[in-house]
């Protein structure tokens, strides 16, 4: 007797490994500082352990909050307190100014 498998519960089990892949790597590439909850040696285990259970709770539970969201909730200043994002040098006139400022200095 065959035991068949359709294509939609290939796919499901891809997502879920996928899924799985990228909660485990994201907790071992996480810094231990910013690991919420639970010490980092903790959510390794439980995303091992618990497979797709456990990704979804180290991403509702664990994973750091984004830049933005920490830094407003810790009340720091700066761009996310004023709904700016940060800009690269390149869109900075002023750094503008000064490389070119720089750079007819040394011609």
């Amino acid at each position: 007797m065959a035991y068949r498998v359709g294509m939609p519960s290939v796919i499901i089990g891809l997502a879920l490994l996928a899924l799985w892949l990228y909660c485990l790597f994201d907790v071992i590439t996480t810094p231990e500082e910013d690991v919420r909850n639970l010490p980092k040696f903790m959510w390794v285990l439980i995303v091992i352990f618990l497979a797709d259970v456990g990704a979804l709770t180290w991403l509702l539970v664990g994973r750091p909050r984004s830049a933005r969201h920490a830094m407003y909730a810790a009340g720091g200043g700066g761009w996310a307190q004023s709904g700016d994002m940060p800009r690269g040098p390149d869109d900075d006139p002023e750094f503008l100014r000064s490389l070119e400022r720089r750079l007819r200095d040394e011609d």
